[in-house]
């Protein structure tokens, strides 16, 4: 990419279309499923190198429950596997993994891997990388607005001094800068209840490749797109 090239700070991803790319292949949607989870370990080290510092990538969404029994089994099967493997790239590249959406409908075993990989990775240096599990964006709004609302029911935060800074700091990407750049793979174009607060201002790319053939190519392709916004705030131009 050409030095003049503006690299977004923090990225995120729908990662769609496992299923229709194992279907065209003749072959059971888990194969894309094992596949789609290689490509992420793949993007993760392209989107560092190239200078992305946070990478956010939508895994399992509230609304994945609703599949059918065998798929979700076989996807809860990956993410414990995947959790292992994580462990291992995260302390091979510096990671730092973080797991955004509500744990608590997830087994212990798995919320226990979780954990142990965000204790493990939590003081690495390199990419950001944070993984949505059982995440909705209007879930989690939800969520975080019941958090203020027992705050004030306790008498330590009045209605009035709820902001939008007090909001997004009990949101789970507390802490995190917001998407410069969305990407959502395999022609969709809808961010289906991901990052809902967060993507305000975000620009939006969409590809016709699905997910297990996304690669460093077809993240600099969004990338040159990016670059190609004119990025406004309100009347400021996003210099």
């Amino acid at each position: 990419m050409g030095a003049d090239r503006k690299i977004p700070n923090h990225v995120a991803i729908i990662l769609d279309g496992n299923g229709r790319w194992a279907k065209r292949k003749g072959m059971p949607r888990n194969y894309g499923h094992v596949q789609g989870a290689k490509t992420v370990e793949v993007i993760c080290e392209e989107a560092y190198r190239m200078g992305i510092q946070y990478l956010t990538v939508y895994a399992f969404s509230t609304e994945n429950w609703e599949r059918p029994q065998d798929e979700v089994d076989a996807l809860m099967g990956l993410l414990r596997n995947y959790m292992k493997t994580c462990l291992k790239t995260a302390a091979k590249n510096n990671m730092c993994v973080r797991i955004i959406g509500d744990k608590t409908r997830l087994d212990d075993d798995i919320v226990g891997r979780m954990e142990q990989l965000e204790e493990a990775t939590k003081h690495n240096t390199g990419l950001h990388f944070q993984i949505a599990i059982n995440y909705g964006g209007r879930d989690e709004i939800v969520r975080a607005v019941r958090r203020l609302a027992e705050q004030v029911a306790e008498g330590s935060l009045t209605p009035d001094a709820i902001t939008e800074q007090l909001l997004g700091d009990v949101l789970d990407t507390q802490g995190l800068p917001e998407p410069d750049l969305l990407i959502r793979t395999c022609n969709e174009q809808r961010i289906s209840n991901f990052l809902l607060w967060q993507l305000a201002y975000t620009e939006l790319y969409f590809t016709p490749v699905a997910w297990p053939d996304f690669s460093k190519e077809e993240l600099e392709k969004a990338i040159d797109a990016y670059n190609k916004r004119d990025r406004r705030y309100g009347l400021v131009k996003d210099e």
